[in-house]
């Protein structure tokens, strides 16, 4: 493959053209860079290609990508958390591509520079996202840090003025247009064609319906300058005294159409790429994780528009990269490439037509075990198209406090006032319809201790026709009393029910019908 490569990178597989130690260089070739892996250190240098996405057809536009990348991937680093700080520089490469040698950054060598490299720190490979979903070694946890610190990003991201035409809704449709015809090129096949067309078709209808509530969102600052490209391939477990982070790395740097997004179309892409690679119940947490976070209700209405677009996405990378190895004489790496295009072909049709949701409600008392319980379900669901309500989440939305945010209210006052709890379940309510009428699963997890507040939830489900089901927890009394003081004593959950509350609702509590029994967790079918 070597004799194929320009000689700029055939001479920097040379160990000795480092300035540090250097056994040996392994390349790894994508679409639009090549990187080499030397030592402690990884350095990526842009293709001179030219595709309508992205032009580094210049050495001039090549340098400001790689400046690019170095700005919008550290963004992500933290200044007290070396491990973090992947971005290191832009170097210059000096002397010609058959005697290449490397220049400083800010030394003045850029004026002489034949090509420019963005200079990483390497990680571990097994750490990325997409090795640990293959190795089953993905968790919840690590799903909630990813939709914290995205959460905590965005709101600091920089956002789209109403002047800006970044992230408009009129130029929405241009990449998944631009996706489409790309795909319509490359296969040839009828039956591809056929999925590559109604799947076109699917995306023009959808993306009319929803057309209005992304302005709308535009308005509400949720288009910002994200990541981009936010596939499981891009985000590595970090691991250091302070504990183990999700990182994302590799932000898009050569299109700012493609950066400047909804952020839940960044969101949706690893969503999406937890489908690829079955973690389906991981895919529930990272969304439930990261609607509690930021409080953007309104994101699951456009989230199946913006997933499919980011299958079609890679579909249309894997059939770029299947018209090079075809162009390299690669037959057999071609086929490769291709198969995966139908792979991400049909997922992005498996998005836009989900199964058949249900409607499942958690019961119990304070303490009794219902978070656990339900984040269990959540992360053992199998379809990927479930969502969970938390009231103690909603309860505080509805004031404009965050999850973890403390209320200070007392007991029946403020947050916790009966006509607060009313308008706490009438928003589950709500919300729940909304989300069963767009084929989500909804998981709600409340205390549904009254009789009546649970018919209403069963009531929704026989209106939409979908199965209902009931997650009931119980514990003893005493358990339940010292699970509610360590939790207080933690600080790290959005429940702020005491004892004192819990032995109010002992006396609320209306126990589960025979009727309702019957509809626990699991039932038959």
């Amino acid at each position: 493959m070597n004799d194929a490569l320009p000689p700029l990178i055939t001479a920097l597989l040379e160990p000795a053209r480092y300035p540090h130690a250097v056994e040996r260089v392994e390349l790894v070739e994508t679409h639009g860079a090549w990187v080499l892996l030397a030592g402690e250190f990884a350095y990526k240098i842009k293709k001179p290609v030219r595709f309508p996405f992205m032009d580094f057809s210049t050495l001039a536009l090549r340098r400001q990508a790689c400046e690019t990348e170095l700005r919008v991937n550290r963004r992500f680093q933290q200044a007290d958390r070396p491990a973090t700080q992947l971005y290191r520089a832009v170097l210059p490469i000096l002397g010609t591509p058959e005697q290449p040698h490397w220049g400083g950054a800010g030394q003045g060598d850029e004026a002489k520079a034949i090509e420019f490299a963005v200079k990483m720190c390497r990680f571990d490979e097994a750490c990325r996202l997409d090795h640990l979903c293959k190795r089953g070694a993905l968790t919840s946890e690590h799903m909630i840090g990813l939709a914290r610190r995205m959460a905590v990003f965005q709101a600091r991201a920089a956002v789209a003025s109403p002047s800006d035409p970044l992230g408009h809704p009129t130029g929405t449709m241009r990449w998944p247009r631009d996706n489409f015809h790309t795909l319509r090129t490359a296969l040839t096949a009828p039956a591809d064609a056929a999925r590559v067309h109604e799947l076109s078709q699917w995306a023009e209808q959808r993306f009319n319906a929803i057309e209005p509530l992304l302005a709308r969102r535009r308005q509400k600052e949720r288009v910002r300058e994200g990541h981009g490209d936010l596939h499981l391939g891009n985000l590595v477990l970090i691991q250091d005294e302070h504990g183990t982070e999700v990182l994302p790395f590799d932000a898009i740097e050569f299109n700012d159409d493609l950066r400047w997004i909804d952020v839940a179309n960044d969101m949706a892409f690893a969503w999406m790429d937890l489908l690829n690679h079955g973690c389906h119940g991981m895919a529930n947490v990272l969304l439930s994780a990261w609607l509690d976070d930021t409080g953007d209700v309104s994101a699951p209405t456009v989230w199946t528009f913006f997933a499919s677009y980011r299958a079609g996405v890679r579909a249309k990378v894997a059939a770029i990269r299947m018209q090079q190895l075809r162009d390299a004489g690669d037959t057999q790496q071609a086929e490769a490439s291709l198969a995966e295009v139908r792979r991400y072909l049909a997922l992005a049709h498996d998005i836009a037509h989900p199964p058949k949701p249900r409607l499942v409600i958690a019961h119990g008392l304070s303490g009794s075990g219902k978070t656990w319980a339900s984040s269990h379900w959540l992360a053992a669901e199998a379809s990927g198209r479930a969502v969970r309500l938390r009231s103690d989440v909603e309860r505080k939305r509805l004031h404009g406090l965050s999850a973890l945010a403390v209320s200070g209210s007392g007991l029946n006052a403020g947050l916790y006032s009966a006509q607060s709890h009313g308008d706490t379940y009438g928003s589950l309510l709500a919300r729940a319809r909304r989300l069963l009428c767009e084929d989500w699963t909804v998981l709600v997890d409340a205390a549904f201790l009254r009789a009546g507040e649970r018919q209403a939830f069963a009531a929704l489900a026989d209106e939409q026709r979908v199965p209902f089901h009931i997650l009931a927890c119980e514990a003893p009394v005493d358990v339940l009393r010292q699970r509610i003081t360590e939790r207080q004593a933690r600080g790290n959950d959005a429940s702020e029910a005491t004892v004192a509350v819990l032995e109010q609702q002992m006396g609320w509590l209306e126990p589960l019908s025979d009727a309702e029994r019957a509809q626990v967790w699991p039932t038959p079918g």
